[in-house]
C-alpha cells in the first residue's frame, strides 16, 4: 500500500514539473537570445495632460456626490439640520 502511494506521488510530481517548465515565460525586458531590450521612449504629457485628467475626474466625482446627497435627502436618510448655526 505504501509503495503504491509513493509511486503515485512521484508520478504526480513529474507531471507538475513538466507543466511548470511549460508555463515559464520569458520577461518582456529580454529577447529570445537573452539580450536586454533598450529602454522604451517616454512620452511627456506635461501640464495639459494633468489638467485633462484631473478636471473630468473632479467633475464626475462632484456629479456622483451631488446625486447621492439628493437621494439621501429625498428618502430622509440624512437631512442636514438647521440647529447647527449657533453663531450668536
Amino acid at each position: 500500500m505504501t509503495i503504491f502511494r509513493l509511486t503515485r506521488l512521484m508520478a504526480q510530481s513529474k507531471n507538475l514539473q513538466r507543466t511548470e517548465s511549460f508555463l515559464q515565460r520569458r520577461p518582456a525586458t529580454t529577447t529570445t537570445t537573452g539580450a536586454i531590450l533598450p529602454e522604451p521612449e517616454k512620452q511627456s504629457f506635461g501640464l495639459i495632460g494633468i489638467v485633462m485628467t484631473i478636471i473630468p475626474g473632479l467633475f464626475v466625482g462632484a456629479v456622483i456626490s451631488k446625486s447621492i446627497a439628493n437621494f439621501l435627502e429625498e428618502n430622509e436618510l440624512f437631512v442636514p439640520s438647521d440647529d447647527d448655526d449657533d453663531d450668536d
